[in-house]
């Protein structure tokens, strides 16, 4: 949150994809802490459920058409004055070898994921003109071969050069472009695998630091760079994988 001169509190935080486990998670933290939020997503009910738990604005769009997504921040604009920054963790969840995934799925993929964070660079790229901050969501698998993830691979890899480049384009104007690439997180997306006794062993142990990922471990990397105490980083990917994207233990997977 930025402080005008006479104490009145300026601008907000824009989250996409706010009503699932790791946006939900970054809202509540961003509100507990005094931000000004407008939180955006595609399901009503979800989203006017969590609006009104933390008591901030809310918006149905959808995140992957970035003409929707720039009305979202100049939604934001009207209301609060500018947007100081905006995290996009909207995603999906597809393992499949490439030879069974079908190009329907491979489409929905790419633009869920992939889309979703070029279209929240585009509008941020024009609303945002006094600076701030755009935090991106990878993942672990975007830098590690992993079997079954060609598909959401391929996204994510995506996102981490949408990221680089973003960074360098819009560093002039002080508009910071950052990334974090998580490991295997325990939301409703990844019930079908933490849900399994036998997969989330499996996937525990591909984690040096022993344990899977929670929602709060990568809402609190996104945070950090939202803040503008971070004015100096741009154009990071931060692992937040518990080690899988790194290290290997002896006892690992």
């Amino acid at each position: 949150m930025v402080e005008a001169q006479d104490g009145a509190k300026e601008g907000c935080i824009v989250v996409l994809g706010a009503t699932g486990g790791i946006g939900s998670a970054l809202a509540r933290r961003l509100a507990a802490k005094g931000n000004r939020l407008l939180i955006a997503g595609r399901n009503p009910e979800k989203l006017e459920a969590l609006a009104a738990e933390i008591g901030t604005v809310s918006l149905v769009l959808d995140a992957r058409r970035a003409v929707e997504v720039q009305a979202g921040l100049d939604r934001a604009v009207e209301r609060f004055g500018r947007v100081d920054g905006v995290a996009n963790c909207v995603g999906s969840l597809l393992l499949k070898p490439a030879h069974l995934t079908s190009q329907d799925e491979f489409d929905a993929t790419v633009a869920t994921n992939l889309g979703s964070a070029f279209a929240t660079v585009y509008a941020a790229g024009r609303v945002m003109r006094q600076g701030g901050s755009i935090v991106l969501v990878s993942s672990a698998a975007a830098r590690l071969g992993l079997p079954n993830h060609e598909a959401i691979a391929a996204a994510k890899a995506g996102i981490i050069g949408l990221t680089l480049s973003a960074a360098a384009t819009y560093a002039s104007r002080g508009l910071r472009v950052n990334c974090v690439a998580p490991g295997l997180v325990e939301t409703p997306l990844t019930a079908g695998i933490t849900g399994n006794a036998q997969a989330a062993k499996a996937s525990t142990a591909m984690h040096a630091l022993g344990r899977l990922g929670s929602p709060g471990d990568v809402a609190s990397a996104i945070e950090w760079f939202l803040a503008p105490e971070q004015s100096w980083v741009t154009g990071q990917i931060l692992g937040v994988d518990g080690g899988l994207g790194s290290v290997r233990t002896r006892g690992g997977g």
